[in-house]
């Protein structure tokens, strides 16, 4: 019986095949970027790994990285593979505390430190004795360099093999409730996950070849299989890496993606950056002349960086019905996903055929979903994780008795197979009323409209529902000219109407309050992914909530 392929086999088969064929596209500032062909990036990892052995460390132990993406973020999850390691990969973005949690929890045997922007604030975080390596293009450190040791090591030769059932990684998911827990991912569930994304690309898109810029943090898993994963099992996909968020745009330019991924904060984002340019009335004036609506809309997506996408997709949040037939009006095929870290982000996905915006598509090749009595979304994946690191009671709560995942989500299936989400078993709330709202689906009608950027609703006990919104970048500034306020407030309030006429009379919201500030990963409101931390933000609106009622406002400034 053939022994099935892991990871690690296809990289051998590319390293032998196709040696000189760019791989992994590094930006190092001033415009400079540096090419890695398979060769070079199996090279150096091999080395890596020799050096890593050379350690004395168990088979299976905990290596970290905490970095940005990089294509050295790649070589040395290759080289902790190689190594006999598992990898324990940090938002880049965590604080000292997580990061501490997280090392201390995984019982690291040692951190490669990449590129980072806070590190002097991180560093408090590493224990003190925990070995460290300073991957290109880290902060300044006194730690010995990726560099100065592949220089001196010989590489690892041969294939070294890793069997199905052993840990490649374990994802600490980014922590929107309490302490993030430990996702234990096998070399099966991490292989059959990225070759299962791959072949369903295939067969809608031919052999890929394609260009794809990874930016979302690769320590996530939705960014991890679908870039990374698939990228190291196909063979034929050409990774870009950003260098800053200021170049972000000159770094999209360069990749001319063939295929983009991204949240539905930074979908949202895009649109309003469009939107600040032209107004939308003029813009849906424009596309909707024959001819030159084809014109406009190119432009458009060409000003975005985005006008060689083959295929788009949105996960890790929902996305605003309304946003995605707006992109697909520009002509861009923006299919929207459903995932998770506990499946390896291979979950559902729309397609050509299954496309009705509002849904999240049909269940992959070889995963299995279905609702539960309660309404739940079930899932059983081949990207299936093993279970939470060191938490086997809430492992064997988190499967039914045959083996599906409870997702904690809500959803509908309809007959065709597309699965709708209708919210968060936990993000359900009571008003007053004692009827439980949902509030990811109003979420989403507000976020359809452009001078919002980000909403949450919440109401605990309350007589009704409220939304706390943050308004779009571009108008926030204004807000201190009282006839724009005034603007703001009579679109909210009409806004309002518009969103207590779609919904139930106990999900209708009381009033929209104006939120001071962004919500962003920095002030904690936002987690490394992006999702909204409910939590933080109601503990930080707790003191205004009784106001905001008494003030019996449609729209009310916080």
């Amino acid at each position: 019986m053939n022994t099935p392929r892991t990871i690690l086999d296809y990289a051998y088969d590319h390293e032998a095949q196709q040696a000189d064929r760019v791989y992994l596209t590094q930006p190092q500032g001033q415009g400079r970027v540096i090419d890695y062909t398979w060769a070079q990036v199996l090279d150096q990892s091999r080395r890596m790994a020799a050096h890593l052995q050379s350690l004395g460390f168990p088979r299976g132990a905990r290596i970290a990285i905490l970095s940005k993406n990089s294509a050295h973020f790649i070589m040395a999850e290759l080289a902790i593979w190689m190594a006999g390691y598992t990898t324990v990969a940090i938002f880049p973005t965590e604080t000292a505390e997580t990061i501490g949690y997280v090392l201390g929890h995984s019982e690291a045997s040692l951190l490669f430190v990449g590129k980072l922007d806070t590190w002097p604030q991180q560093e408090p975080g590493v224990p003190a004795t925990l070995p460290r390596i300073a991957l290109p293009l880290s902060p300044p450190t006194a730690f010995d360099t990726w560099d100065q040791i592949i220089g001196r090591t010989p590489p690892l030769p041969g294939k070294p093999q890793r069997a199905e059932d052993e840990l490649a990684m374990i994802i600490y998911t980014s922590g929107s409730t309490g302490r993030p827990k430990g996702a234990m991912v096998s070399f099966g569930a991490i292989t059959r996950a990225a070759e299962g994304g791959v072949g369903d690309l295939r067969q809608r898109l031919g052999e890929l070849d394609n260009r794809v810029l990874s930016y979302l943090p690769l320590a996530h898993s939705f960014e991890r299989t679908w870039v990374e994963a698939a990228s190291l099992v196909d063979g034929k996909t050409h990774v870009f890496f950003a260098e800053t968020l200021d170049t972000f745009l000159q770094d999209l330019r360069r990749a001319r993606p063939t295929m983009f991924i991204s949240v539905p904060r930074l979908w949202l984002k895009f649109q309003q950056g469009v939107f600040a340019k032209m107004p939308p009335q003029k813009l849906e004036r424009l596309l909707s002349i024959p001819i030159l609506g084809r014109i406009v809309a190119k432009k458009v997506l060409k000003g975005l960086g985005l006008d060689e996408v083959r295929q788009a997709g949105s996960g890790s949040a929902p996305l605003p019905a309304e946003l995605i037939r707006w992109y697909r009006r520009l002509g861009l095929k923006l299919f929207e996903g459903y995932g998770m870290t506990e499946d390896n982000s291979y979950s559902h996905s729309s397609n050509e055929q299954h496309a009705e915006a509002g849904y999240v598509g049909v269940a992959l090749p070889g995963v299995q979903v279905r609702i539960s009595p309660e309404g739940e979304i079930l899932i059983k994946s081949p990207g299936q994780f093993s279970g939470y690191y060191k938490q086997p009671e809430l492992t064997a709560e988190s499967f039914t008795e045959d083996g599906f995942f409870r997702t904690g989500d809500r959803g509908e299936l309809r007959a065709d197979g597309q699965l709708k989400i209708t919210g968060r078993t936990k993000e359900l709330f009571k008003t007053a009323k004692g009827k439980y709202v949902a509030p990811a689906p109003i979420e989403s009608l507000l976020l359809a409209n452009p001078m919002i950027e980000q909403a949450m609703v919440s109401g605990v006990g309350q007589p009704a529902a409220y939304a706390l919104v943050v308004l779009a970048e571009e108008l926030r500034p204004r807000t201190g000219d009282p006839a724009v306020r005034a603007q703001v407030e009579q679109a909210l309030g009409a806004l309002l109407k518009q969103v207590n006429a779609q919904v139930a009379d106990y999900e209708r919201l009381q009033m929209i309050v104006i939120a001071r500030e962004p919500w962003t990963i920095e002030n904690g409101r936002l987690t490394p992914t992006m999702k909204i931390k409910r939590s933080r933000i109601e503990e930080g609106a707790a003191p205004d909530v009784a106001a905001w009622y008494a003030a019996s406002k449609p729209v009310v400034w916080s």
